[in-house]
């Protein structure tokens, strides 16, 4: 039985330096959330997913925020190890999904009741977590593809 063409044709994952970048991804983008809450709580003064009086690094709320963007980090890893599989021209289609999320992502904030300035913190937040998920994980995902 002869191999297909897609077969031969598709680079290699190394699931290993894939992973192991998603990871670090995903501690990269929990820092982004926890240093973004402290800058808009701590220097700027505003409330971001708690009251005031909660302090600079706010409540649960900090760091559930913080755990939700590592877990976006890997959900995009194993998004970007599907597509790689599995799809043509997967970097694209994970450009465009990862893009998309975060936009969704930074309009969230406008749909609640939080005053403008929270609702513009959050928001460029999220856009910082997006914008670092989308390049770390693509890069490592590059640097995973191997010649068969």
């Amino acid at each position: 039985m002869q191999p297909s063409y897609d077969r031969i044709a598709r680079p290699a994952v190394d699931a290993r330096t894939l992973w192991a970048g998603g990871l670090a991804a995903a501690l990269v983008a929990a820092l982004i959330a926890v240093v973004g809450i402290v800058i808009a709580r701590g220097i700027f003064d505003i409330p971001v997913l708690a009251p005031a009086e909660n302090g600079t690094f706010g409540d649960a709320g900090t760091w559930q925020l913080a755990l939700g963007a590592g877990a976006a980090a890997l959900a995009a890893t194993g998004l970007l190890h599907l597509l790689l599989l599995y799809t043509p021209r997967p970097f694209a289609f994970f450009g465009w999904i990862v893009a998309l999320l975060t936009v969704l992502a930074a309009l969230l904030p406008f749909a609640t009741d939080a005053r403008l300035s929270a609702q513009l913190a959050t928001a460029v937040i999220a856009l910082l977590i997006g914008a670092a998920i989308g390049s770390l994980v693509s890069g490592v995902g590059t640097r995973s593809l191997r010649r068969r």
